[in-house]
């Protein structure tokens, strides 16, 4: 058995890894920290859940742990790693601490500067479906954020083909409110968010613009500019990202439809829908899938490729739980069907 703990348990995506984890065939949960939530139980937090006692983050036993799942706010968590891996422990980390490789871009978006600059290296990206030589013999992994996941497993193929032209791409994403976090603010209050639709940070002021940006570039660095507009939903969970994309000369939407077909064809978790039938929320909330369609615009020159996920789950902890199981050598899908 593969021994976990989970640092920062009493969120939405530390809850999620804990449910995950607890049913997960070759894992032991050792632990489950929370700093706010340390002395009480699981049970106490989340009703639905069974009674599992939460400790301190200075009570965690890393001596007794192969790896363990970072929950944690950004400039936390990369202090918590350095713990661990001090420690002979493999990281998994939910927090943006580890995304972006330039430092100095981390320091303009996050204003502040990056707690371990000196782990920015190693760090390997936890994008699964494009990754998973790096992160089978990776310490520690960054778990890539909910909109990026959402957007890249989209059009990386397409960067990686050649098919996205000149011009910009347009990235509308809506989220369940989870996505903000389990720490209560007026914008996620039920009064303002109840039968309501908000946009914020739209353009080119949500940070996690450069995460996109850097992995898409390190495809194609002449790739056009990225405009992305999150909205808030409402809704509990769940992400369906719009992206509008100019095509490259010869390209058509049966072509872009057979290349997101051929390169997702074995995955587990990513399904291309047929022609007519567009991605819904339904179609992912629950699961660790991203379900992708593709509409074409043959007057404009573009496809409009719409994706679907479970930000708690494919964005956060079944993605996280994805990674563990290509780290430790498991069936990819344990776990997680």
């Amino acid at each position: 058995m593969i021994r976990a703990g989970i640092y920062g348990v009493s969120g939405y995506a530390g809850f999620e890894l804990f449910r995950l984890l607890r049913r997960h065939p070759a894992v032991a949960l050792i632990f489950a920290a929370s700093e706010s939530g340390a002395g009480s139980s699981m049970a106490q937090l989340f009703p639905v859940t069974e009674d599992f006692p939460i400790i301190s983050f200075a009570d965690a036993p890393l001596d007794q742990v192969d790896v363990v799942f970072l929950a944690l706010p950004h400039g936390v968590s990369a202090t918590v790693a350095r713990q661990a891996l001090a420690a002979g422990v493999r990281v998994i980390d939910l927090s943006a601490d580890f995304r972006l490789k330039d430092p100095g871009v981390y320091a303009r978006w996050y204003k502040e500067e990056h707690p371990a600059p000196d782990l920015l290296e190693e760090a390997v990206y936890g994008l699964t479906e494009w990754n998973r030589p790096a992160i089978r013999s990776a310490r520690l992994i960054a778990n890539p954020g909910c909109y990026p996941t959402a957007t890249l497993l989209a059009l990386l193929p397409l960067t990686r083909a050649g098919a996205i032209g000149p011009g910009l791409i347009i990235v509308d994403a809506k989220s369940g409110v989870s996505g903000a976090g389990r720490k209560p603010s007026l914008t996620t209050h039920f009064v303002e968010v109840d039968e309501n639709l908000s946009p914020y940070n739209i353009g080119r002021a949500h940070r996690h613009l450069p995460e996109i940006e850097q992995i898409l570039h390190a495809f194609n660095g002449a790739l056009g500019p990225l405009v992305f507009s999150p909205q808030l939903l409402p809704v509990a969970r769940g992400i369906l990202a719009t992206i509008y994309v100019p095509l490259a000369s010869g390209w058509t939407e049966g072509m872009v439809r057979d290349l997101l077909v051929e390169s997702y064809g074995p995955e587990p978790f990513v399904k291309v829908l047929p022609p007519g039938t567009l991605a819904t929320l339904r179609h992912s909330v629950g699961t660790n899938l991203c379900v992708l369609s593709v509409t074409g615009v043959p007057e404009a020159g573009l496809v409009i490729l719409t994706a679907s996920i479970d930000n708690l789950i494919k964005g956060a902890a079944g993605q996280a739980v994805q990674n563990l199981n290509v780290m430790f050598g498991l069936e990819e899908t344990a776990g997680l069907l």
